[in-house]
């Protein structure tokens, strides 16, 4: 299953990269006067609202629903990490401070938060990327923590301490390898919420803005074709289903794997 399943993720990461080239027409050329038509030889993902062909523009979609939600999950899982390390080996008013902190991120509401702070500062790549990553930080902070302060009672840390060793060392010469297993799973699971963030945001058209589109937009783009099952509107969502899927499935089978799935 772990070696299906990272099939299918590579594959799908594979068309972030090369999807814009292997796309038989430009995103935005109109390639037939039939709207929201069928699948067939010719498209084989049938024609959107305007008439353009669906498989380039899920080729084309790929780049940004993939491109980022990836350094989002990065930042998202890397802050949380470093800073979940640090709260274990400082502790005290660092600790507090820090799980302050994020306690009060994880209160907000993840799309009303989301929705405030991209209708303030525009719906940019930028603006998309920082705001994931804030809003999913928390959660990786508290899993890391929970991780490193465990590790932090073991008997190798102590003798690292003895030894006279600095917080930074502990943190990246003895906690961090004996955590990568969890620090893995949990980077694959804020990938899963942020591409679910990222969708939902498209979908409601504070997201990815014309004329470049992510999946989540073209759900919203195309949603009048969902009452005659028009593949235009199944398609990208059939895609946002297999690489969540696909992710989940592949956390799940990990060798290893020592934290189960939250939802924070």
């Amino acid at each position: 299953m772990a070696l299906a399943t990272g099939a299918v993720v590579a594959a799908c990461f594979a068309l972030a990269v090369f999807g814009p080239a292997l796309a038989p027409h430009a995103e935005g050329t109109i390639v037939s006067r039939n709207i929201f038509a069928p699948m067939s030889a010719a498209f084989p993902f049938g024609t959107d609202y305007l008439g353009r062909d669906m498989l380039s523009r899920v080729l084309f979609g790929a780049r940004f629903t993939i491109g980022v939600a990836l350094p989002a999950a990065l930042l998202a899982s890397g802050a949380g990490t470093l800073l979940g390390m640090l709260a274990a080996v400082r502790g005290g008013a660092i600790d507090a401070a820090l799980s302050r902190a994020m306690d009060t991120l994880i209160s907000l509401p993840t799309l009303i938060f989301s929705l405030v702070v991209v209708a303030a500062l525009g719906s940019s790549i930028t603006v998309l990327v920082l705001t994931a990553a804030v809003i999913y930080t928390p959660g990786s902070y508290r899993i890391a923590r929970a991780v490193a302060v465990d590790l932090s009672a073991t008997d190798f840390v102590k003798a690292a301490r003895a030894r006279g060793e600095g917080g930074l060392a502990i943190m990246l010469g003895e906690i961090l390898p004996n955590m990568v297993m969890p620090v893995l799973t949990d980077f694959g699971l804020r990938f899963v919420f942020i591409v679910l963030l990222l969708s939902s945001l498209s979908f409601l058209g504070l997201g990815i803005q014309p004329p470049d589109s992510d999946w989540g937009g073209m759900v919203r783009e195309n949603i009048e074709g969902l009452s005659a099952g028009a593949p235009a509107v199944i398609v990208p969502a059939v895609a946002i289903a297999i690489l969540t899927v696909s992710v989940n499935l592949l956390i799940d089978n990990l060798p290893g794997r020592r934290i189960g799935r939250r939802g924070d």
